[in-house]
């Protein structure tokens, strides 16, 4: 199936009140069904806990391109929104793409269509075009690089100086990245997050003020990110523990931090992961409405559906994945 359009926003079903001897009993219903139809379940970083719990692998955008690149098994189950499975289908054509929800979409993907992406590079001919993991296949085939949070300023530095770079479609994260690199020539398309757009300055200082001596890690596509450098690099915040990192640059961080408390500016699902690979450490969320309701889509029934049933099986036009898997070659080459 291939999704076109992003569906209205979701109210969350009541497989989020699963109680703990469901959640356990679906839990080895799904494993017992993956070692049958020799799946790999991968899921991101903002899945809920007992998703997170059943995977073979977590991680952010990039670490699940780099496992979808690298897995022998003949089936990839995506626990994520739906661009993340259309790459696995790119980087795997001849294998089965499933995805427990297809209408689990994204705002940031959505905030930019490819007649507009054309109209932008006819516009400035030349243009090397930089586009972010989060964008529809259609979108990455129009692109000559694909980045992520933990590889953008990599990519950007690689492009030669000289020549002038289209960004899209996160404002937030190619404003942050134009005004730390001093890429003056770099366009940036107005998309957003709205779950990231929403994490404001006031909540994150509010939130920090509370818990004074902790760290705080700050995802580079919030839309508080250029008011909270801005703020470190002046004074106002304390520039020894305000980092601005990928969610995998989270993990490493909140792990290796010298501090009990370590606030996370990002999507709160990240905390389950943070929590079990740092639990010495007081992890919080910066602002605890940041909750992604399309990555909650994906449920325990809806993945043990789908390791049953093998559908909805993710396609992606030839044609199109031809030309976007240059793009996310490029990526997976260029570590940050």
């Amino acid at each position: 199936m291939v999704r076109t359009a992003l569906p209205t926003l979701p109210v969350l079903t009541e497989d989020a009140a699963l109680n703990p001897a469901r959640i356990a009993a679906l839990q080895e219903e799904v494993r017992a069904l993956a070692r049958r139809r020799e799946a790999v379940i991968l899921a991101h970083n903002y899945q809920v806990p007992e998703i997170q719990d059943v995977a073979d692998f977590v991680g952010d955008s990039l670490g699940l391109a780099i496992e979808a690149a690298r897995t022998p098994s003949p089936v990839i189950v995506m626990c994520g929104v739906f661009f993340m499975a259309e790459t696995a289908k790119i980087l795997n054509p001849e294998r089965t793409v499933l995805i427990p929800d297809e209408t689990a979409g994204c705002s940031l993907a959505d905030s930019i269509t490819v007649e507009q992406l054309r109209d932008w590079k006819a516009a400035h001919p030349g243009a090397v075009v930089v586009s972010y993991v989060n964008t529809t296949a259609a979108i990455k085939a129009e692109s000559d690089y694909c980045v992520t949070s933990g590889n953008a300023e990599a990519v950007i530095r690689a492009i030669p100086a000289d020549r002038q770079i289209l960004f899209l479609p996160d404002v937030f994260l190619g404003t942050w990245l134009k005004q730390s690199l001093g890429r003056d020539n770099m366009e940036v398309w107005m998309g957003e997050c709205h779950v990231h757009a929403g994490i404001r300055t006031r909540e994150v200082l509010a939130r920090q003020a509370a818990h004074p001596g902790a760290e705080l890690l700050i995802h580079p596509e919030c839309g508080c990110t250029s008011q909270l450098v801005w703020a470190r690099n002046t004074g106002r915040l304390p520039s020894a523990t305000t980092h601005v990192l990928s969610t995998e640059g989270m993990v490493k961080r909140a792990i290796a931090s010298p501090a009990d408390t370590v606030l996370i500016a990002t999507e709160t699902g990240l905390l389950h992961r943070l929590r079990k690979e740092a639990p010495g450490k007081t992890l919080l969320a910066a602002d605890e409405t940041a909750v992604c309701r399309y990555m909650k889509q994906i449920t325990l029934p809806k993945l043990r559906d789908t390791l049953r049933d093998l559908a909805p099986a993710v396609e992606v036009d030839p044609a199109i994945a031809d030309r976007a898997r240059l793009a996310i070659d490029r990526m997976l080459a260029i570590r940050g």
